[in-house]
């Protein structure tokens, strides 16, 4: 009777817990679905008292006018561009410096690590206006090269230092010794064992870096001049103007914005799952 009673007791325990996060699912995925139904709604019945949960009818023209009447491939394509060499030059630059920090013993180490550490404190808005001085100095505003080169090498990749260095440091120096021993040099260790060790804690730097370089508007907003360089985010603002704004344009461009971000966490999300599961053993 007891070993029922306690599983009665865990079963509703486990009911609980589904149904608390059932409602936060709906919570976080509420936003979205009205995104979706305002895309497909007509300008009269986006904001009908009482609102319509579910357009009629569905105007799926307003997503096939955004390839037609705009410049939105362009767009998807620019941050395409952006977000995947941001990132891949993120990834890249940070493991290399995060494991000279954490592996490589030369003088003044610690003092490269904090002086990294103090660039995550500073803020993009402190650093925009020099970064915008030196860019404009060598023509290079009104490029895609101001959106990713600095990202690459300013708080983004010392984030990914600091976050690369974390994992590098918990990997057996004994590991390193025994390739050591065996003729390996630092480049085929670095390649060959850590790396690969490496990647979950890679994965969820991929994402954040993705999808902030993705979902930035400030640095576009500042640097971008030229219509046909903007970014998917700076080009919702295209579809604003004095008379107002097409709502069920702006929402169906979001839509197809957001597609990217979750194909990117879809197909990174085992590791990243699996980074989280780590993080709390020793």
């Amino acid at each position: 009777m007891r070993t029922k009673k306690h599983m009665s007791a865990r079963q509703k325990e486990n009911v609980t817990k589904y149904v608390i996060m059932a409602i936060v699912s709906l919570l976080v995925l509420f936003p979205y679905y009205w995104m979706v139904c305002t895309s497909l709604k007509t300008p009269s019945k986006i904001f009908v008292t009482p609102p319509q949960w579910w357009p009629d009818p569905v105007k799926w023209a307003n997503y096939t006018d955004l390839f037609t009447r705009s410049h939105l491939g362009t767009y998807l394509w620019n941050s395409f561009k952006v977000a995947s060499l941001t990132t891949v030059g993120t990834v890249a630059v940070a493991a290399l410096a995060a494991y000279g920090l954490a592996k490589i013993r030369f003088p003044g180490r610690n003092f490269f690590f904090l002086l990294f550490l103090s660039a995550m404190m500073l803020p993009v808005e402190v650093l925009t206006v020099p970064t915008f001085l030196g860019l404009a100095r060598f023509h290079l505003t009104d490029s895609h090269f101001a959106l990713i080169v600095p990202q690459i090498f300013g708080m983004g990749g010392a984030f990914g230092i600091f976050m690369m260095r974390q994992y590098f440091i918990t990997v057996p120096d004994e590991l390193i010794e025994a390739a050591k021993i065996d003729g390996c040099a630092q480049p085929r260790i670095f390649g060959r064992i850590v790396l690969p060790m490496a990647s979950s804690t890679i994965a969820s730097l991929v994402i954040y870096t993705f999808f902030n370089a993705w979902n930035d508007y400030f640095l576009p907003l500042i640097y971008l001049n030229s219509s046909e360089k903007y970014t998917s985010t700076l080009a919702l603002s295209l579809f604003s103007n004095e008379v107002g704004t097409t709502w069920n344009y702006v929402m169906a461009a979001s839509v197809i914005s957001t597609l990217p971000l979750l194909i990117v966490f879809f197909c990174a999300q085992k590791k990243f799952i699996e980074s989280l599961a780590m993080s709390g053993i020793k």
